[in-house]
């Protein structure tokens, strides 16, 4: 540990093997990052002033190439299989060997961050990044310490990203050349392969995953949040591409966070310093808290441009149709600036249905809420992860499987916990397809979802006439301010009422079957919260 004055100053890279680079820029100020960037060619100013650079082959997470070590402190926590793959110590240590001798010589950009809101439950991380513009993507994501705080950095974990090296199956154990590996016991990511950044901030989220429920009974949750003006928080639950950035940028109340959060005894802390919003159609008029966040600092991805080259085309999706951009939260007008609130009153789950059976908006009794927890039904959205070139229904647990190093049900343990002790109001949403499934019918309006969730948050939807749906036992208003009543009844909307029928009959027999997964932890309160029939004659 080195001293400047009589400070502190924890400013070495020998813990990960990396003293041999040719050299380490520390906590360089977004200009230089973006100077850098800029200088080597990776990227192009966009009329905003945002950086745009492109990610190279991988444009989206690689769900298979995800790895954690198998050791003793793993071995009986995690919830192995084809989410948590198994990593022996050898391959990691192998493969942390190759990646330091492949660092050495080169420059690298290192950042001394943050991830949790919550001073008691914080861990502090360094990153170490190949490219300036992936550690401009940590500084605009992680939590961003003061000059103090910096001195006195001393990292719990440390992150090396190097989308330049190729790993080798046979000698790191993995699966091909792209590789995320977390290894709890050394406390050291290795994102190497891929240049994707989504993989960066995805890594210490599964860490947060696997740490605050054992070490400080906090539940970690895939989720954004904001609250009202009167403190009143709504948090939406959802994977990537069901509306999570989207409808918690409300201009009319203060965002805390836009995709991962801990729900402590204190209630609800933002896990990042930043959002990672979808840019694919992006429109000032729909979405303008997100567009006049692309601005000097933004970090776009994978976009294309007008002719000029610097006007984007949010349209394009010729390089991916997952085109992103990061930015800090307080891009955001009224972002809240300590990232934390109180116990939420209203939670929503966002789910993106290809089926097009589900209805818009409706109310779930805590059975239900847990039943469609552990469910996580929902579409994986085209250039989300590599190889998904459109929608796909799927069943993603607790909303966030790919994150979950433990078994879901106990997350689920923990949220019914909370739901019950806070009387949380529980609401599932459908933001996808109306009408007919994907191909048939079409995408649900924004407006629409928006008004139904005003209308949720507001109390416009307690008192009014609902009605049960007969396969799903959902409990469905009859009527919401500034919505088609229509919209509201799912099968009215389709041309060919009994194909409704049939489709939807079809979608609660895979309810029932996925959830079958989960018997021998579920208990029967969750159970009972599912379809009112499986199979329909």
């Amino acid at each position: 540990m080195k001293h400047i004055g009589n400070t502190p100053f924890r400013a070495s890279l020998e813990a990960i093997g990396l003293e041999s680079v040719a050299s380490a820029h520390w906590n360089l100020p977004p200009s230089k990052l973006i100077l850098q960037t800029l200088l080597r060619g990776e990227g192009v100013l966009a009329d905003s002033g945002a950086l745009s650079i492109k990610t190279g082959k991988f444009t989206g997470r690689s769900p298979k190439d995800r790895f954690i070590v198998d050791d003793s402190k793993t071995i009986s926590r995690v919830d192995w299989g084809e989410i948590n793959q198994k990593m022996t110590p050898s391959h990691f240590g192998t493969l942390m060997s190759d990646v330091q001798e492949y660092m050495d010589g080169k420059n690298v950009y290192v950042r001394d961050a943050a991830v949790g809101a919550d001073p008691a439950t914080r861990i502090n991380v360094r990153v170490v990044t190949e490219k300036s513009w992936s550690n401009l993507f940590v500084h605009n994501m992680f939590l961003r310490l003061d000059a103090e705080q910096v001195w006195l950095a001393d990292p719990a974990w440390h992150i090396i990203c190097a989308p330049g090296y190729q790993a080798d199956p046979e000698r790191h154990g993995c699966r091909q050349g792209n590789v995320s590996a977390i290894d709890f016991t050394r406390k050291i990511i290795i994102v190497a392969g891929s240049g994707y950044t989504g993989e960066i901030k995805k890594g210490m989220f599964s860490v947060m995953n696997f740490e605050l429920p054992e070490l400080h009974n906090v539940l970690p949750m895939h989720c954004s949040s904001n609250v009202s003006s009167e403190g009143d928080v709504a948090v939406f639950f959802g994977l990537s591409g069901t509306g999570k950035t989207t409808l918690s940028s409300d201009p009319n109340r203060n965002l805390i966070g836009d995709d991962e959060h801990g729900w402590s005894d204190d209630g609800v802390f933002n896990m990042e310093g930043g959002c990672y919003a979808k840019t694919i159609d992006l429109s000032a008029e729909g979405e303008p808290q997100i567009f006049n966040s692309i601005k000097y600092g933004a970090l776009l991805e994978n976009i294309g441009f007008e002719d000029d080259g610097v006007t984007p085309n949010y349209e394009d999706d010729s390089i991916t149709p997952n085109t992103r951009v990061s930015y800090p939260v307080d891009f955001i007008p009224g972002a809240v600036e300590n990232g934390m609130g109180g116990h939420p009153t209203d939670i929503f789950f966002l789910t993106c249905d290809a089926f097009g059976v589900l209805p818009p908006i409706s109310k779930l009794d805590s059975n239900q809420a847990m039943f469609h927890f552990i469910s996580g039904y929902t579409a994986k959205v085209a250039g989300t992860e590599a190889g998904v070139e459109e929608p796909q229904t799927t069943f993603s647990a607790c909303f966030g499987a790919p994150f979950l190093p433990l078994a879901p049900t106990d997350y689920a343990h923990m949220l019914g916990e909370r739901i019950e002790r806070h009387g949380a109001r529980m609401w599932l949403v459908n933001t996808g397809w109306t009408g007919g499934g994907y191909g048939i019918g079409s995408r649900m309006k924004l407006s629409h979802t928006r008004a139904m969730i005003t209308a949720a948050l507001n109390g416009e939807l307690h008192d009014v006439e609902m009605r049960t749906d007969e396969v799903f036992g959902l409990s469905v208003p009859t009527s919401c301010p500034g919505v088609p009543n229509e919209l509201l009844t799912p099968r009215e909307t389709w041309s060919d009422q009994k194909e409704f029928d049939r489709v939807a009959n079809d979608l609660a027999k895979r309810f029932v079957e996925n959830f079958a997964q989960f018997d021998d932890t579920a208990t029967d309160a969750m159970r009972s919260g599912g379809p009112l029939v499986a199979v329909k004659s």
